[in-house]
């Protein structure tokens, strides 16, 4: 059964860190383009930052460069989103994708982790 499993979220202070994992089932990441997502309370889901699956070039909405790092161990089949300096326009639900394109399409989604920034 494919699955991915978010931890790691939590309540912090502003300027505070947390490192999200995300771990794969059912799978193997290595060949998948692996994201995480954000959605707030009232607002659409966006993109924070994704790796590929070749190289592992990375790239970050704006309003987290220079915080968020996103990271891959395929030996371990998982993903990580270490974010620092947190701020409390980072609260949201966090969410794990994994994208393979081409024949072979698929698109997995996890359960989301919550991560509230707030003193």
């Amino acid at each position: 059964q494919v699955q991915l499993a978010e931890s790691g979220g939590g309540l912090v202070q502003p300027g505070g860190s947390l490192r999200l994992s995300c771990g794969a089932s059912g799978f193997t990441i290595s060949r998948y383009s692996m994201s995480w997502y954000r959605q707030a309370p009232g607002k659409e889901r966006e993109l924070v930052a994704r790796i590929s699956s070749v190289g592992g070039y990375t790239n970050y909405v704006d309003s987290v460069k220079g915080r968020f790092s996103i990271s891959r161990d395929n030996a371990k089949n998982t993903v990580y989103l270490q974010m620092n300096s947190l701020k409390p326009e980072d609260t949201a639900v966090y969410y794990c994708n994994a994208f393979l394109g081409g024949v072979y399409q698929s698109n997995y989604w996890g359960q989301g982790t919550q991560v509230t920034v707030s003193s």
